[in-house]
């Protein structure tokens, strides 16, 4: 067997002459976030000598980090439908995409717990919020009303009633996930059931995904401009000193996610078979827009794309991904646990081994009923609280002015959650095609190209 080698055309056997070193989306997005950064500090918002605030030219900038995601949400959807219901009607054994969904629900469960206790175990050994002795009278719950209103609307009932949409158009044009989701499951084995009669439909589906994942290529290019504008909002806005005050809270926060991803994840990861610092740099474009944009939605097209080009079974990567986005937020369960705490501590408020497993308890649930709501973060920080009348939800007025800040670490560990998940679930079900992730995560030619192997007889 002779093998393609790196960087020589496998069609033609011709050496492929490299693409400039300043053509690579992740270095453009790094330069993207630093001048953004430069832009919003120099030119914040702020409040004029006569009393009235204006905006900066950073916070000016916000349109274009908006419509960069905007233009990926619209083509989530379709990514979505089309991955999931081709993936599903090449299953001859149904009785796989159970198999797979309920693997993926004790990864997610498992994971989404340990890093809800990793975070109240941390918020109890750091305690950040321990001498700041805030009065919880002088605190001021308006700022955080519109948090807690929207999280009282959100229940358990209400979220599993809203996966089902009220018209399949009505899915596609809301862009819920779950909604999505769950009409492609179910489109999928229907294609599946009616076997060969599907396969004019399958050839429409399957010419439709290449050509939405070569719209995605398209769309990605302009991700350093959403980037630039996202991030200098953020830092035009909020400033970098807005994080000083809080600054043990974010910095535990950090180094928290970071503990989990190399330690948990890492150890995951190894037991699996590969190198968890490997898969942080295959996905090095993803995670940097994510970070960018504060937005781990603007990188989920692309996520898939690479998790199928790494050799995980497209119907694994269909289920596991979108449902991962919704109910496998380790980064979100860190926080919730964190913040919690943090407001406790910071408000004199000792909280018994028995509160704080009764919190715990809460946020597994109401980490799930508010799964896919914009800024779940926060706002499924207050429906936690809310249930826990010990710690006040006013106290969430306390971390408002850095939420932002960290919820690009929120998004960060939630999207290299997922990418573990997909990759782990996939070996699971032997849909792991072993030599294409080890030739994606060394860096070496995509799997979609190479490695090629000529018989030698």
């Amino acid at each position: 067997m002779i093998k393609a080698a790196p960087g020589v055309s496998p069609e033609t056997g011709t050496p492929v002459k490299p693409p400039p070193w300043w053509s690579h989306l992740y270095l453009q997005v790094i330069v993207a976030i630093v001048l953004g950064a430069l832009i919003g500090h120099f030119y914040p918002s702020g409040v004029g000598p006569d009393g009235e605030p204006y905006k900066g030219l950073g916070e000016q900038l916000k349109p274009l980090g908006d419509a960069f995601i905007r233009l990926v949400k619209m083509i989530i959807a379709p990514v979505i439908f089309l991955t999931v219901s081709v993936g599903i009607a090449h299953l001859r054994d149904l009785s796989k995409v159970g198999k797979v969904a309920a693997k993926a629900f004790a990864y997610f469960l498992t994971f989404s717990t340990l890093a809800l206790i990793v975070g109240l175990v941390v918020a109890n050994v750091v305690r950040p919020g321990a001498g700041m002795n805030v009065d919880p009278a002088t605190l001021d719950p308006a700022a955080v009303a519109q948090y807690a209103a929207k999280a009282h609307d959100t229940t358990i009932v209400g979220f599993l009633m809203n996966i089902i949409p009220e018209t399949v158009v009505g899915a596609f044009a809301s862009g819920e996930i779950l909604q999505v989701l769950f009409f492609s499951i179910l489109f999928g084995v229907s294609l599946a059931m009616i076997g060969d009669r599907a396969k004019p439909v399958m050839t429409v589906l399957e010419s439709l995904s290449e050509a939405m994942f070569k719209l995605v290529g398209i769309l990605m290019k302009a991700a350093p401009v959403g980037a630039f504008g996202a991030f200098a909002f953020t830092i035009g806005k909020y400033g970098i000193a807005s994080i000083i005050n809080l600054a043990a809270l974010v910095a535990t926060f950090y180094v928290t996610a970071i503990i989990f991803v190399l330690g948990v994840l890492g150890a995951v990861a190894a037991a699996n078979g590969f190198s968890i610092l490997k898969l942080i740099r295959y996905l090095k474009e993803e995670l940097l827009l994510v970070l960018g944009t504060s937005s781990s939605e603007a990188a989920l097209p692309s996520l898939i794309d690479k998790m199928e080009r790494a050799g995980c079974d497209r119907s694994v990567v269909g289920l596991v991904v979108p449902t991962g986005y919704s109910f496998n937020l380790d980064g979100t369960n860190i926080y919730m646990t964190l913040a919690a705490l943090f407001i406790a501590q910071a408000c004199g408020i000792e909280l018994s081994l028995g509160q704080q497993i009764m919190l715990l308890a809460v946020a597994m649930l109401s980490s799930k009923g508010a799964a896919g709501v914009t800024g779940a973060g926060f706002i499924t920080l207050a429906a936690t609280l809310a249930v826990v009348p010990s710690v006040p939800v006013a106290g969430m007025a306390l971390i408002l002015g850095v939420d932002r800040f960290m919820s690009e670490c929120r998004a960060l560990t939630n999207f290299i959650g997922n990418a573990v998940a997909t990759v782990v679930v996939a070996k699971w079900e032997k849909g792991l095609d072993k030599a294409a992730l080890d030739a994606a995560l060394a860096g070496g030619p995509k799997p979609a190209t190479a490695p090629v192997q000529i018989d030698e007889d």
